[in-house]
């Protein structure tokens, strides 16, 4: 396998205005050096283009698919999984950050034993990027039936492998559409290890979908009825399930960090 191979980072962004730069500087800023970011608009109406235009003008890396309507970051992300070249696809929102040796630490990971996939713990920042001193450790192996009950993958930590796994796409949902993903890949893989130390930054946002509990559900028992075909009932029975890990057993991945 060789030593570099190409990494490609899709990043969906819509009204990311306010953050995107950061993101993509994140992305300059890695110490592995063989990637390309696809940036995909979903027809933004704030000046998202523009600054992507301005760091794309700045580096051959950087490409820009423009969505003439917003279908949301799933149909998004589908059309950079599209365009992608590389060997390995990786996620990173336009609002979220990586540490500088994130895709370093996680190839070398990867290639040493053999993983077709793999993800990581990362702490938390607030809207403004303020360090929370909080993290959300990743288990240290996962399993299909694991993730089935909760979505244990930070979507900005996870990596698979194209030349293994083929390209996997996002399920037709509106939301929750990472964690579908994930399914499925692990549904190749079986077991997967994660990286415990942190290398990401989740941002908080108010709207973020995470902290309406009830809409949060909702789109949860759409992965398992809509996706999976689980049924009514089994998806009702797993939705229970969901609700037993989210609150006993999830919470506890929430550290505390020393200041």
């Amino acid at each position: 396998m060789n030593d570099r191979p190409l990494v490609s980072i899709i990043m969906p962004a819509y009204n990311s205005s306010r953050f995107i730069e950061q993101a993509i500087q994140s992305v300059l800023h890695q110490t592995y050096t063989n990637w390309e970011l696809l940036v995909i608009d979903d027809a933004s109406r704030d000046t998202t283009v523009k600054i992507v235009q301005e760091c794309a003008a700045a580096s051959s890396k950087i490409k820009l698919l423009i969505s003439s309507e917003n279908q949301g970051a799933g149909v998004a992300r589908n059309k950079g999984i599209k365009a992608a070249t590389g060997t390995y696809i990786a996620f990173l929102d336009a609002d979220d950050l990586w540490f500088p040796e994130k895709l370093s630490i996680q190839l070398k990971f990867m290639q040493e034993r053999g993983l077709q996939m793999t993800f990581s713990s990362y702490e938390l920042i607030s809207e403004s990027g303020e360090k929370l001193h909080k993290m959300v450790e990743a288990l240290p192996l996962l399993s299909y039936n694991k993730l089935l009950r909760s979505n244990y993958v930070g979507n900005l930590t996870g990596i698979y492998s194209v030349e293994i796994l083929g390209k996997i796409y996002n399920a037709s949902i509106r939301k929750r559409q990472d964690w579908a993903l994930w399914l499925s890949v692990l549904k190749e893989t079986g077991n997967v290890e994660g990286i415990t130390a942190p290398l990401a930054y989740y941002r908080i946002r108010r709207e973020s979908i995470s902290n309406n509990k009830l809409s949060l559900l909702k789109h949860n028992f759409n992965v398992y009825y809509k996706v999976l075909n689980f049924g009514i009932l089994k998806s009702c029975a797993y939705m229970i399930l969901f609700l037993w890990e989210h609150f006993m057993l999830k919470s506890k991945q929430l550290k505390q960090l020393d200041h």
